[in-house]
């Protein structure tokens, strides 16, 4: 992975665990960990708000969030002008949701993916690039 990033990362309790081993698995200049810091029930919009605030700052150059699902996550993150935030499955919409769509915050569903393939999605997504052109057309045309 890109080792001069820096990233935030969050998670719920669905994805406490998960969020544990992807920082482990992360070489990046920086990583801020957002919380929750236990598997105890947890809302996700506590940690994907500043997961979001810290990206859109410029703070850091990415964010990945981690719950059950994606979706909570990804709609909250969503709600912040200039987040980009991308549900990511498998690799494919990973290396998408970047070159296609210049997300800036990878979602991954705990409970719908094995650790390995989050670990994968997020590697590939921190080392793909926008690739612009009618691409950054589209994407120029998503704020309102």
């Amino acid at each position: 992975m890109n080792n001069g990033l820096k990233i935030a990362i969050g998670a719920d309790h669905a994805g406490f665990e998960y969020k544990k081993q992807l920082i482990e698995s992360l070489n990046v200049a920086e990583v801020k960990d957002f919380g929750t810091y236990s598997d105890a029930s947890a809302d996700y919009p506590d940690f994907a708000h500043p997961v979001a605030l810290g990206v859109e700052s410029g703070d850091f150059d990415f964010g990945i969030l981690v719950c059950g699902s994606g979706n909570g996550v990804a709609i909250t993150a969503n709600k912040h002008q200039g987040i980009r935030a991308a549900i990511c499955w498998n690799e494919e919409l990973a290396e998408r949701a970047r070159s296609h769509n210049d997300a800036n915050i990878v979602c991954i569903p705990a409970r719908h993916i094995s650790i390995e393939e989050a670990k994968k999605i997020v590697a590939i997504f921190l080392d793909t690039r926008f690739e612009g052109g009618r691409h950054a057309n589209r994407v120029n045309k998503i704020a309102c």
